[in-house]
């Protein structure tokens, strides 16, 4: 077996290789020639979870499972907040072949697809991006946006005043963009073309009353049922798609409460953003459509990412090597 660690992870998988993986895997997860099971959650204490995310790119393809912890007060120990490993399985015969670092893949995968999602949804001038939450996924987004479009102005909201400025500096620095602390949610999205939500958000810190008219938005906080970023209105107010319609038709919080409250049905979910890729789904119809991304993560976003690893680890001679 070949083992693959977090660092090596982040040396060989930038961010636009992993948005050029990501985008036949989310056309064949949308055609339905992937396969999954919906992702098994067990709740932990303290609002912690395990999950279990098992699939197969398709027939003859890698298979495997997302083995996953989540712990969210790791970020505030300088620890990721997802824990685990991708098992990977060879097709031609079955056998495990590698663990990857499951963490270092689920980072980036995650604002990935969020970048394919805005490349697919935002309108092309898009240039002014708005970023709620200042946790990993926020830096990573940030990056991801930039691939895609060309970001003039960053604005960035936390609930800690100083640890939003300091991600502004440091991101600011990082990427080369200007990025800059708002004093809140409200001024943080005012004007903003592209909002990304990756907070830890229980209950909705923004409001479709605050969204202008031909926003796109990336709704990626909250990976399950419960807990929510945005209000109905922003769910009502959208084109909505998802990475996956299944998953988001069973788990995705925001759609859930607003199906809940008798706002919408199911076919307010139009599909997954892959069929948009592919050219089979409408996605922005005018610029004035306010679009919006639900992001639960797919198991096939995981696969493509780890396979891809691994094919280059056996060309390449990197990672460690173990019997098995």
């Amino acid at each position: 077996m070949i083992l693959i660690d977090g660092e090596t992870v982040r040396a060989r998988l930038d961010m636009r290789a992993c948005i050029d993986l990501l985008r036949p895997a989310m056309i064949a997860l949308a055609r339905g020639q992937t396969r999954q099971l919906l992702r098994g959650i067990v709740d932990l204490d303290a609002g912690r979870a395990f999950g279990v995310m098992p699939g197969a790119l398709g027939v003859g393809e890698a298979f495997g499972a997302k083995l996953i912890s989540v712990y969210p007060e790791n970020f505030h120990q300088g620890k990721q907040s997802h824990q685990g490993v991708v098992a990977l399985f060879d097709p031609a015969d079955g056998a495990p072949v590698a663990l990857v670092h499951a963490g270092e893949i689920t980072a980036i995968r995650t604002a990935a697809a969020s970048a394919l999602a805005t490349d697919a949804l935002a309108r092309r001038d898009a240039a002014r991006l708005a970023v709620l939450g200042y946790g990993e996924q926020a830096e990573r987004h940030v990056v991801a946006m930039a691939c895609v479009r060309d970001i003039a102005g960053v604005r960035v909201w936390g609930r800690s005043p100083e640890r939003t400025a300091d991600f502004a500096a440091r991101v600011g620095a990082h990427t080369g963009l200007a990025v800059s602390a708002a004093a809140n949610v409200r001024d943080a999205v005012d004007g903003a073309d592209i909002v990304c939500t990756t907070t830890a958000a229980a209950e909705p810190i923004l409001l479709g009353d605050w969204i202008a008219p031909g926003t796109h938005l990336n709704l990626v906080g909250s990976s399950r049922a419960g807990p929510v970023e945005v209000d109905h209105d922003v769910v009502v107010r959208a084109r909505f798609f998802a990475d996956h319609r299944e998953g988001v038709l069973r788990q995705g919080a925001e759609f859930l409460r607003a199906k809940e409250a008798g706002l919408v049905g199911d076919d307010h979910v139009l599909g997954d953003i892959g069929a948009v890729l592919a050219g089979d789904l409408a996605g922005r119809t005018s610029d004035a459509d306010v679009t919006a991304y639900k992001s639960l993560g797919s198991i096939v976003q995981d696969l493509a990412c780890a396979w891809h690893l691994v094919e280059r680890a056996r060309s390449e001679g990197f990672g460690v090597r173990v019997p098995f």
